[in-house]
C-alpha cells in the first residue's frame, strides 16, 4: 500500500514539474503573440493578420492556464499524498 502511494506521489510530482514551467512558458508566448496582434491592428493592417495572429495568441495563452491549472491541481494531489503517508 505504501509502494503504490510513493508511486502515485512520484506520477503527480513528475507531471507537475512539467506542467507548471510549460504552462508558464505557454501563458507568456501566447500573450506576446497577442500583445503583436494588438499592434498589427494599431498599424491599422490587414483584419485577417490581425485576426489570426490574434487568435493564435489567444488559445496559446488558454492553453498554458490549462496546463498551469493540471499542475496545481497534481502539486495539490502531490501534497495530500505526502501528508497522508506521514
Amino acid at each position: 500500500m505504501k509502494n503504490s502511494t510513493q508511486n502515485l506521489q512520484q506520477r503527480y510530482h513528475a507531471k507537475w514539474r512539467v506542467f507548471a514551467p510549460l504552462g508558464l512558458a505557454l501563458v507568456g508566448c501566447g500573450l506576446s503573440i497577442l500583445g503583436e496582434a494588438i499592434g498589427i491592428k494599431t498599424r491599422n493592417e490587414e483584419v485577417l493578420s490581425w485576426f489570426t495572429w490574434g487568435t493564435l495568441g489567444l488559445i496559446i495563452t488558454n492553453a498554458g492556464l490549462v496546463f498551469f491549472g493540471e499542475a496545481v491541481k497534481c502539486r495539490v494531489l502531490f501534497e495530500v499524498q505526502e501528508h497522508r503517508t506521514k
